[in-house]
């Protein structure tokens, strides 16, 4: 069985890095390529890029600073925010990603996730999902769906999604701890891996997520200092947290 992945993410907006709780109050915490590259320096398994204004702005990510990014990393590169189509999805690709999550744009027309998993194949396509009191949001969490995350989930599974980028909108940004209720919901409903976000505090709460989903996205926990990675890691080992040893 793989071993747990630790995965920065990078959510960006106006070309920096922004972090908020519960998807408000975004505050700039640092340059994208920066963090990037502090991140796969510091052993991350992968790193997450979100241009979380993309699809409220109603334009296409930002490519060139995508292709900086991947420039600066030696990990896994997954990219997404205002994917529409498979046009946007090759030029992420050529821009560097390694694998194109979507969000909005497949609940819209849930048509695409078999698309790109045709033309990419199904472990390059991520299926983010953004979810309140068991609710689907869309548009950056503005925008209520009325689908059921575990039903969304199946369903993107079903479509040809490799795997599942699960946020709880309630736990983001408080380091209070992973929305672990949801998590298992998910987790237990898909047989493709799901990537737990949302509320990373300390290690603790980063073992917990691990124990359910098959990764854990990291964002407040290690923002302030990129170099706290290697210490998680050290830490969630002390734990009983299997881990591949950094590089």
């Amino acid at each position: 069985m793989p071993l747990p992945r630790l995965i920065p993410c990078l959510d960006v907006a106006g070309g920096r890095v922004v972090k908020g709780v519960r998807f408000q109050g975004l505050r700039e915490v640092g340059d994208p390529v920066e963090l990037g590259g502090a991140y796969s320096d510091a052993g991350a398994d992968e790193l997450v890029y979100l241009d979380v204004a993309a699809t409220v702005e109603e334009r296409p990510l930002l490519a060139e600073l995508v292709a900086r990014v991947a420039d600066a990393l030696a990990i896994p590169f997954t990219v997404g925010g205002g994917v529409r189509s498979l046009a946007d999805a090759e030029a992420l690709l050529r821009a560097g990603a390694d694998k194109i999550a979507v969000n909005s744009a497949a609940l819209q027309r849930p048509e695409l996730i078999g698309e790109l998993a045709s033309l990419l194949g199904s472990q390059a396509v991520v299926v983010a999902i953004d979810a309140a009191g068991g609710q689907v949001f869309s548009r950056a969490g503005t925008t209520p769906t009325g689908r059921d995350a575990v039903s969304w989930a199946r369903e993107a599974e079903s479509r040809g999604a490799g795997e599942i980028l699960l946020t709880s909108i309630d736990a983001d940004g408080t380091r209070a701890g992973y929305d672990l209720e949801l998590t298992r919901a998910v987790a237990d409903a898909v047989s493709i891996p799901v990537i737990a976000s949302g509320g990373a505090g300390t290690a603790t709460h980063v073992a917990e997520a691990l124990e359910i989903a098959q990764a854990a996205l990291l964002a407040s926990i290690v923002h302030e200092d990129p170099e706290r990675l290697r210490s998680l890691r050290a830490e969630l080992r002390g734990l009983g947290v299997p881990l591949r040893d950094a590089a």
